[in-house]
């Protein structure tokens, strides 16, 4: 059985003496943080809300013991291309695009060079509607991974997305969130630590 204890785990191994030295500042989410958050995306996967108890975020995290930019994530893009956890507010801030992929590119649908989007997304679905839950190592913008509830019928409920910019692309990495956890404890964790560093 897979728990976030297991991936938590990895991803320490994988830090260097740096990075491990920030980690140690790393805090938990509150109940008040959480509660907004369930509040807001009541659908939010268990393991996710297991995850925020005991870090509440590792992207350019200013905590009271350290400032902590971990990314604890990966995707398809590259074993060395890691994502940081957003904090819960750093997820509700990610409400206000409210636009739908058809809108967004709206003269563009149909042009896979412009942007391709899997059959199981639905580009009808207001982004907002997604629960953002990780941004790229590339000041974020480049790439994120979501908590998908409205599929379409070829889709899962609570799969992950990963958006990939230039060329625009939005596919599914997993069925659900412990699915994309299981995919990753598999992994090598190349994403996690700053080789030039060691």
């Amino acid at each position: 059985m897979i728990d976030i204890d297991t991936h938590i785990h990895k991803v320490e191994s994988a830090l260097n003496e740096e990075e491990r030295s920030a980690w140690a500042a790393i805090r938990g989410a509150s109940e008040t943080e959480l509660a907004r958050l369930l509040e807001a995306y009541p659908q939010c996967p268990a393991m996710l809300v297991d995850l925020l108890r005991k870090i509440g975020g590792t992207y350019h995290r200013r905590y009271p013991d350290g400032y902590v930019a971990q990314p604890i994530f990966g995707s398809d893009v590259g074993e060395d291309f890691g994502y940081y956890l957003l904090s819960c507010d750093d997820m509700l801030d990610e409400r206000r695009y409210a636009d739908t992929i058809a809108e967004r590119y709206s003269e563009f649908m149909g042009q896979p060079d412009i942007i391709d989007v899997a059959p199981e997304i639905d580009i009808h679905t207001p982004m907002n509607q997604w629960l953002c839950f990780a941004h790229c190592i590339n000041n974020g913008g480049t790439s994120m991974l979501y908590i998908d509830v409205t599929p379409t019928d070829k889709g899962t409920v609570g799969q992950v997305v990963r958006y990939l910019h230039d060329p625009d692309s939005y596919i599914v990495l997993a069925s659900s969130f412990p699915a994309y956890i299981a995919q990753l404890i598999e992994g090598d964790y190349g994403y996690v630590s700053d080789e030039d560093d060691e």
